[in-house]
């Protein structure tokens, strides 16, 4: 049984950190992006060393407090805040990592970089930059998201394709854990094969086994030469052939092949007006490539040579011609989550498939959809490594509360086709709470037991983030 937060643990807290541990409790700590949640607290406190979460959690465990840690915040599962309405579970400590903002090393020898958990991703990407390095890791809200976060999530991004997910791109990582023992495991060894590797357990864990508190990052040799280019097909089956078309002619050198539907191109329309397009009237679909090598042919020359090979597959293109027009075509994607935002979805997901299934999904999702009624697709995502996101909108004119009651319904049938086709009903957002019953519905009975007995392990009170990847133990 968790306890509440009281005036005697407070105190004792007090006691042991300084006043500016204990900022004050803002709106931001209790709420999450999608607006599905609202967050309860009995007490928020923001450690700036490692020492001081050991202090935290070691008195937190003593008292049997729940405790849900808090990076940037950006989390679209839920996983950064325990619902008011969560039975079972009292108001918790909420631990902001926030001001752990210290890069500890750079060794751009070894391309590494050591970063604690609150340092944002921009900022790391900076310091990489600094030393002719590149921190490959990127997304949509790296000017806010922080490094303990991405990788309590294992997020992903844009890169993927190259460069891998967050668990990819560390070496190790330096944690205080369910009892307050600090685990340091922060070595910069390629090769290390002395037993489990706990790196691993707790990238991805999400709060759920212990605190990631710093990192030992990967960084790579940054590309020379970098182009773009937004190219129209006729079909995902065919930007799928081209995908295969570009890893012959171009092997590693491609970092991004992102798909892009007509509907996501039209909301923009609507909502962000001034947003310049290629085209008067969006197609059905394009893909937005990107490269980056080292030596050699220069990337825009590459990107030529594919449209030349793949005519075949391409109807049309674009290819940036500069530095800023790049960044233009990048605009029109990271604006898409926005625009869908603005317009309202009824349902978001966050799927992946295997490469050869996507084609098929995205055939056969709105003959499973028709049921519902008239609805809005909007696909979009990392086609190169199979990640879709998949959300839901009303039909035009009409508003999302006529489709309250089908959200669930929605999602279900989404999920269900996704995992007949050997899916993944989490891609890159990671479980949170939004899909605790997901998991436990379409998860490998033998794996979610082991999951379970993991937690039981190495937290046996239940106090870290309870509720979150697993569901709280009955009272």
């Amino acid at each position: 049984m968790l306890n509440p937060v009281t005036a005697e643990f407070i105190s004792q807290l007090q006691r042991l950190l300084p006043a500016a541990a204990f900022p004050e409790l803002g709106d931001k700590y209790l709420t999450e992006p999608r607006g599905q949640y609202r967050g309860s607290a009995g007490l928020l406190v923001a450690p700036d060393s490692t020492a001081q979460v050991a202090q935290v959690i070691t008195v937190a465990a003593a008292a049997r407090i729940s405790v849900v840690p808090y990076g940037g915040g950006t989390g679209l599962v839920g996983g950064q805040i325990l619902p008011e309405s969560t039975t079972g579970a009292p108001a918790p400590l909420i631990l902001s990592l926030g001001r752990m903002r210290r890069i500890r090393a750079c060794y751009p020898a070894e391309n590494v970089l050591v970063a604690e958990a609150g340092v944002v991703l921009a900022e790391v990407q900076q310091s990489a930059a600094d030393v002719d390095r590149l921190f490959p890791l990127s997304l949509a809200s790296e000017g806010t998201a922080q490094i303990g976060g991405l990788l309590a999530t294992n997020a992903g991004g844009i890169n993927v394709l190259r460069y891998g997910m967050a668990r990819d791109q560390v070496l190790g990582v330096e944690a205080v854990m369910a009892d307050g023992r600090i685990f340091n495991g922060l070595q910069r060894l390629r090769k290390d094969n002395t037993g489990y590797d706990l790196r691993h357990l707790l990238i991805g864990s999400e709060g759920t086994l212990g605190i990631i508190t710093a990192a030992s990052l990967k960084l790579a040799p940054r590309p020379q030469s970098e182009g773009t280019a937004l190219l129209t097909v006729d079909s995902p089956s065919a930007a799928l052939k081209l995908l295969g078309r570009a890893k012959g002619l171009l092997g590693e050198s491609i970092s991004a092949f992102e798909l892009i539907s007509g509907q996501g191109l039209r909301f923009l329309t609507e909502t962000h007006p001034q947003m310049r397009q290629p085209w008067s009237s969006p197609p059905n679909w394009s893909v937005l490539l990107h490269l980056g090598v080292s030596h050699g042919t220069g990337a825009e020359q590459a990107i030529e040579t594919l449209f030349d090979q793949a005519s075949d597959i391409i109807l049309d293109g674009v290819i940036a011609q500069s530095a800023q027009q790049a960044q233009d075509l990048w605009s029109l994607r990271e604006t898409i989550p926005l625009a869908n935002r603005a317009i309202g979805a009824i349902c978001s997901s966050d799927i992946s498939l295997p490469l050869s299934e996507i084609a098929g999904f995205i055939e056969k999702m709105p003959h499973a959809l028709a049921r519902f009624g008239d609805i809005r697709i909007n696909c979009f995502g990392h086609l190169g490594d199979g990640n879709l996101h998949y959300n839901l909108f009303p039909a035009e004119g009409a508003p999302a509360s006529n489709y309250r009651d089908m959200r669930a319904d929605l999602q279900a049938e989404v999920h269900r086709l996704t995992h007949e086709l050997g899916g993944s009903v989490s891609a890159e957002h990671g479980v949170g709470r939004l899909k605790v019953a997901d998991i436990a519905r379409f998860g490998d009975p033998v794996k979610l037991q082991l999951m379970r007995q993991i937690k039981d392990t190495l937290d046996p009170q239940g106090i870290m983030n309870p509720g979150a990847v697993l569901p709280l133990r009955a009272a």
